[in-house]
């Protein structure tokens, strides 16, 4: 395990996400793999890095891959799945639970580890994916925690991610040395059995949604009533109707600044995923499926890539900026 010393090794000039790995620096050395050095996997690499641990890397892009081990001298990264032999844990962080599948089964990162290796699947994947590679990866002799993050960029950066942890009692007990780093323990949940974790996930992404159809549906019935909707975003902020939403509102739609950096994709299949959830378990859910509706459209209009905040945009030629 890897410790500060020099000029920083009273940690004067660390970030909070340094500071924070230093302390939460393991025990006794552990190998992680970590597999999606995207917006999200990249910081949490790099506070995993930090922290001590020894470090395999992975991406689909080798440039990626390669370039993140060389900005942090020690880490491995993987050009073959036999990289990832000596892993005790792997992380993934991938768009969805069809990726991680490719990258565990059929490219071959679950045959290389060692049987009773630990895979943390913090994607936003949906449960019935998580629970098929599971079974899949049984053979072996691997265990599973899915454990899906809230928080954005900003929060993988300071390594205080809210994280949603499911699966057998002791592989999430096993799973908190990583898990420690990348999240806030304060902000950690458990959330029950295996997949539990990428439902509710799904489920408080949909809320997001639908709480955005809400909204903006407010604002362009208050701009056509002859109602200002910077002063209704002002007003809903002071009042019962405010919301995390109604904050991206004030600060990404009205300004028409659309930067939130969650790309409007992968909140559409957050969403869908909460329908297949909603379905699944027999609930009548009308607002949910409306939202998934709202989603598909949005979707079909702006592409995948749009930021989530221009959703609006696909449903009302209403412009709410400027």
């Amino acid at each position: 395990m890897s410790t500060k010393d020099g000029p920083r090794g009273t940690g004067e000039g660390w970030s909070a996400a340094e500071r924070k790995a230093e302390m939460s620096a393991p025990k006794q050395q552990i190998t992680v793999g970590f597999v999606g050095l995207g917006n999200m996997g990249w910081p949490m690499a790099r506070n995993l890095h930090a922290a001590g641990f020894d470090l395999i890397v992975r991406d689909i892009a080798t440039a990626t891959q390669n370039r993140f081990a060389a900005e942090h001298p020690g880490v491995t990264p993987a050009s073959s799945p036999a990289a990832f032999a000596t892993a005790d844990i792997v992380v993934t962080m991938l768009p969805n639970g069809g990726t991680v599948r490719n990258a565990m089964l059929d490219w071959g990162i679950g045959a290389a580890l060692p049987a009773g290796a630990l895979l943390i699947e913090m994607s936003s994947s949906d449960p019935s994916d998580t629970l098929l590679l599971a079974a899949g990866l049984e053979p072996f002799g691997l265990r599973v925690v899915d454990a899906p993050v809230s928080g954005g960029v900003p929060r993988a950066v300071t390594g205080e991610l809210a994280v949603m942890a499911g699966g057998a009692p002791a592989d999430v007990v096993r799973a908190q040395p990583v898990l420690e780093v990348l999240g806030d323990p304060a902000r950690q949940f458990r959330t029950g059995v295996l997949g539990s974790g990428h439902a509710m996930k799904a489920l408080n992404n949909v809320i997001a949604a639908a709480t955005t159809c809400a909204t903006g549906e407010a604002l362009v019935v208050g701009k056509r009533f002859g109602l200002d909707p910077q002063t209704m975003v002002d007003i809903i902020n002071a009042s019962t109707g405010r919301s995390f939403v109604s904050g991206i509102f004030d600060s990404e739609v009205l300004t028409g600044r659309y930067g939130t950096g969650f790309a409007l994709g992968l909140l559409a299949k957050d969403v869908h995923i909460a329908a297949k959830v909603a379905a699944a378990a027999g609930a009548d859910a009308p607002v949910i499926a409306l939202t998934d509706e709202r989603y598909a459209k949005a979707l079909s209009e702006l592409g995948p890539t749009a930021d989530q905040s221009k959703a609006h945009q696909a449903w009302w030629d209403e412009p709410l900026s400027g």
